[in-house]
Formats: structure tokens, sequence, C-alpha cells
């Protein structure tokens, strides 16, 4: 077998030492099989950037169904089937599925056409019921209970001949679940997957048009947009002002813990009780959103843990108290992207160009704030219920003995825990103790254990034979992954870290290299943020940083947006910048190249 140009192949990865059992928390379906070797595969560490507990692997399974079915069988895109996904290590390696044959593509092209036009032509009604589904979606998954399994069943369930057990619905309400987060991720992809095509569309067209072009630029004319994914941000900016207008904002101090603030406002009279208030009114459904991107159990809501908002609050406190809190340049953007876009336009050399250079930039500007608003509704306010909801259940196999604690609900495979729910539905009809008590803890024992093992090997950045050429634009666009890019990963340059031009600017400063959102109170103003990746939940220091580097995402990516939308300089997609750059450091950020220097 030929040796791989660069990185390993998918056989040759061994298994961690102290961890060589990881297989037992997976399906079968997730291993990488023999002719996975010929395939070119990436870490998506942006998606899953740690090892994957058991059940969080449903985080894969169930949007990797629905972003496959969109694609390739419902709106029949032409140039790309689905995403396949391969766990090594407890790593989510994936690839997608080209069309590559010119008749296919024709073929398909055919059946894209009208399916996703009539989208696009009523997108706008379209959008408004896509959030009506949402919403109804999260109203069910709220509804759904956990039965008690009482000693016996209250007597109108006989009386009124009800004629089922509270047992029954113990696996029919966890279905329930699980078919709503499908349900939930169908509907995620039906009109997101629309929404890149557009955009990748207009890419594509500009960079034939102005063979130039950055994808930075590209990018800058469609910025300005107004989506709710800043809304939790911008309510706690209100409930900043708010606490200053009130005269509470003493509590609001560096390092202040939620609970002794909110201990402290119960004893502030009305002022207290009416920031209370406004604090109750925002946090459904704003503080749903996750402290991570919605794909593992444990990075909690606001409402989970309000450790993240109680962090920011004081720098928002401050900013208000000290004459107002820096709006986002929202309308120098838009200024900009008119001016951009105008310039590139006139260069076009026929009026049928330029008919359909406004036709793509028109409809890119309708489509692309469902590309970041999809976020609040699926991956935060629907999954925060979600896990949740799971967690209920956790609840009951612990009051069980089954489990130990309810969290321990998420070290089985969502298919164990539906065998622990018959297990424990069987002995409450027996009258005898559930079985699972003696065969499930030493299971999840061990996986706790390998999953701190897990968790300090390096993943390799990608698996199999360097593609020829990759010039899939999504791939590109989401996750930075380019041509360069794999050979900055094979070569790396030792004086500089290289990424992907984010937002432009060049700004020097000092780095803080965080790893989790709940280190923020650590970040100082002024600080350049280097992070793995950005989730929504970061939004509160993008207004104190001058500048963003992360190791993972593309143009398009959630850090890239948020930076441009701020007008701050920043480099995605840089692979390993929080290995090569320590808290301390000065850094030069140069937004317009994709670099970042340590100076000293």
């Amino acid at each position: 077998m030929t040796e791989p140009a660069g990185f390993p192949l998918p056989s040759q990865i061994a298994d961690v030492p102290g961890a060589e059992n990881w297989r037992s928390m997976y399906r079968y379906f997730t291993r990488f099989q023999p002719d996975d070797d010929k395939r070119f595969w990436f870490y998506n560490s942006m998606h899953f950037p740690e090892p994957m507990p058991a059940f969080d692997t449903i985080t894969g399974e169930v949007p990797y169904q629905a972003i496959g079915a969109n694609t390739a069988r419902l709106f029949v895109f032409p140039t790309t089937l689905g995403i396949e996904h391969r766990i090594v290590n407890g790593r989510v390696y994936i690839t997608a599925n080209p069309v590559l044959d010119p008749a296919e593509i024709e073929r398909r092209a055919a059946e894209f056409g009208p399916r996703a036009g009539y989208y696009f032509e009523h997108w706008d009604s379209l959008y408004e019921g896509w959030k009506d589904r949402l919403r109804a979606l999260i109203a069910e998954i709220e509804s759904i209970s956990v039965p008690s399994l009482p000693e016996w069943e209250p007597a109108e369930v006989v009386f009124g001949a009800v004629g089922v057990a509270q047992n029954h619905y113990l696996q029919e309400n966890f279905h329930r679940v699980l078919a709503l987060y499908s349900k939930m991720w169908h509907h995620h992809t039906e009109m997101l997957m629309l929404g890149y095509g557009a955009y990748v569309v207009f890419f594509q067209f500009c960079q034939q048009a102005f063979p130039e072009i950055s994808d930075q630029t590209v990018a800058r004319m469609v910025a300005g947009i107004d989506v709710i994914m800043y809304r939790p941000d911008d309510e706690l900016k209100r409930l900043a002002a708010l606490a200053v207008e009130l005269g509470v904002d003493d509590l609001f101090t560096e390092g202040c813990v939620a609970a002794d603030v909110l201990s402290a406002l119960e004893s502030r009279g009305a002022a207290g009780a009416q920031w209370l208030e406004a604090l109750g009114k925002a946090r459904d459904p704003w503080f749903h959103v996750s402290s991570g991107d919605g794909f593992y159990h444990h990075h909690l809501s606001w409402n989970d843990d309000l450790t993240v908002p109680f962090t920011a609050l004081p720098g928002y406190v401050a900013a208000a108290r000290g004459g107002g809190i820096r709006p986002r340049p929202t309308e120098q953007l838009i200024a900009d992207r008119e001016r951009i876009a105008s310039g590139y336009r006139e260069l076009l050399a026929t009026s049928d160009e330029q008919a359909a250079f406004d036709q793509m930039l028109g409809l890119c500007r309708l489509v692309f704030p469902f590309v970041e608003d999809h976020k609040f509704y699926c991956e935060h306010w629907f999954t925060t219920r979600f896990f949740q909801k799971v967690k209920a259940f956790g609840e009951l196999l612990a009051r069980s003995g089954v489990i130990a604690a309810a969290d321990d609900v998420f070290h089985l495979h969502h298919t164990e825990v539906d065998e622990a729910l018959a297990d424990v539905s069987l002995a409450w009809a027996a009258g005898s103790p559930p079985l699972g008590s003696s065969h499930f803890p030493p299971i999840i024992a061990e996986r706790k254990r390998m999953l701190k093992v897990l968790a300090d090997w390096s993943p390799p950045p990608a698996l199999g034979p360097v593609p020829e050429a990759l010039n899939d634009p999504a791939v590109r666009m989401l996750w930075g992954i380019t041509s360069e890019r794999i050979a900055a990963w094979l070569n790396p340059d030792p004086d500089e870290v290289v990424g992907v031009a984010a937002s432009s600017g060049i700004v020097e400063g000092i780095a803080r290299v965080l790893h989790d959102v709940s280190e923020i109170s650590s970040l100082r103003d002024g600080e350049i943020l280097v992070v793995p990746v950005t989730a929504p939940s970061w939004a509160p220091v993008f207004a104190k940083i001058a500048a963003a580097v992360s190791d993972i995402g593309g143009a398009m990516s959630h850090a890239a947006i948020v930076a441009r939308e701020y007008g701050m300089p920043a480099v995605v997609g840089c692979g390993d910048a929080t290995k090569r750059i320590r808290t301390g450091d000065r850094v030069r950020v140069d937004g317009d190249r994709g670099t970042v220097r340590v100076l000293e």
C-alpha cells in the first residue's frame, strides 16, 4: 500500500493507552472501515472539540441523517450527497460525498431547480412557518413528562377506564423525546442548506468574475445583518443598563457570584424586584443559549448555570455607568458592504452579468439571517430542552437505583438508555428491583475513566491521502479547509500562525488563551482572544477584546461572522493557535492576510 502523503491513514491510528476499549462506547457504524483508508477525512473539531460521551453521539448520528436526507433526497442538490462520520479514540471525523459525474449533476440539477426555487421565491413566508414549527416542537418537548411510577396507579385511572399503566409511557415518552430531536434536525437543515447554497453560488460567481477576490471580501458584502442570535447578548446589555438606572449596579462587580447577587437584590426593595422581574422575562427564552454549540450535554445553558451571564454583566454595567455600552457598528458595516458591492459590480462587463450579480447578492442577503438565526432555535433553545428532558429520565433511573446520578445517563448510548428503561418498567410491573443496578454502574465508571484518558489525545487534523483538489465551497466556508490550509497543517510556518482571513484589520495586543467560556472572567479589556472555537454564548467577550483568533472555522463560521459584525480583526481556522500561543504573549493579528505572529 502506498504511504499517505502526510496524514496517517485511519487504520494507522493506534488506540490511546489506557483506553483500548473505547469502541465499546460507540455504535458499529461509526467505526472506520478498510476502504476508508482511500478517502480524505478531517477532524470536525468545530462541532466536536472533545471526546464524545456515549449518549452525546446522537448529536452526530441524527444531524448527519438529516443533512444527507435534505441535500441528497429532499432538495436533490446537484453536486453533493451527504456527510459520513466516523469515530476514532472518541473524536469525530467527517467526509463529504460529492457528485462528480457531469451527467448525474445535470440530472439532479433538473430536480433541484424547481424545488430550491420554490423556497427562494417564498422565503419570507416559509421562514415564518418554519419558526412556528420550531416553537411547536419546543413546546411539545417541554410538555413531555417522565412517569413517576407510583406504588399504585391513581384510582381515576381505573374508574376512567384508561386501561394503560404508567410504565407504558416510560419508553413511549423517551422515544418521543428522541423523535422530536430528529424532527428538529430535519427542520434545522430544511432551509439552512439552501441558505448556504445561495451563498456558495454567489461565492463561486465572484471567484470566477474576480479571480483575486478574497473569501472575506465576498463575506463583507452580506455583513450588517440583524439576527436573533445576538439577542441573548443584547438582553445582558439591557439588564446592565437597567441595573444602573435602578441604582443596584454596585452589586455587579468583577467575580460576583450569581446566587449572591440574586439574594442581595431581593433585599433591595422595589428596585431589586424590578430588576429581578426583568431578568425573569429575559431568561425565557433568551437564556436557553448553550455555553457550547449544542453538541454536548455538559455544555450547559445560561439558565442551567448563570456563571457566564453574571461574568459578563459587570463589564456591561461598568460600560453603562461610564456613558453607554458600545454598540455593534452595524451602520458602518452596511455602508461598507454597499461600497464593496458597488465597486465590484462596476467591474462586470455586461448588463447581464450585473443583473446576475444583483440577483445572487440580493438572494444572499435575503436568506443569510437564517444561517445565524437557526442556531438559537435549534442548537440552543430546543437542544437545551432536549438534554434537560433526557436528564429527567436519568433522574428516574437514579431513583430506581440503575445509575448512581442523573448525569450518568449521558454515559449510555440512547439504545442502552432504552434498555435501562425497559428494565425499570419490567421491575416496577413485577414488584422486583431492576437488574441494571449491577449491570450499568461498572460500564459507566469505565467510560468515565476512558473519556479522561482520551481527553489528552491530540487528534491529527486530517486522515487519509491528501486530495488532489479540495474545492468544496461549503467545507471552505464553514471549516476553512482549503488546499492551502492542508499545506499549512503539513508544513507549519515556525514564525507565524496561519489561518483564514476572517475580518479585516491589523492589531497588536496581549493574548488571552481560553479553552472554555467559563474562563471569560479572566479576560481583560483590549486583549486578543485565542480559543479553539467560539459559540454564540461567547458573544459578550466581543465587546471587550481587540481581536479574535480561533483554531477552527472558515470565513462564514460563527467567530468570523461575529468579528465582522463587531468590526474587529479576526483570523480563524488556524488549527493550532491555542497550542502555539500562550496567555501573556504579545501578538500581531493580521485579519487581512490571515496570520498571527508572536512578537514577544
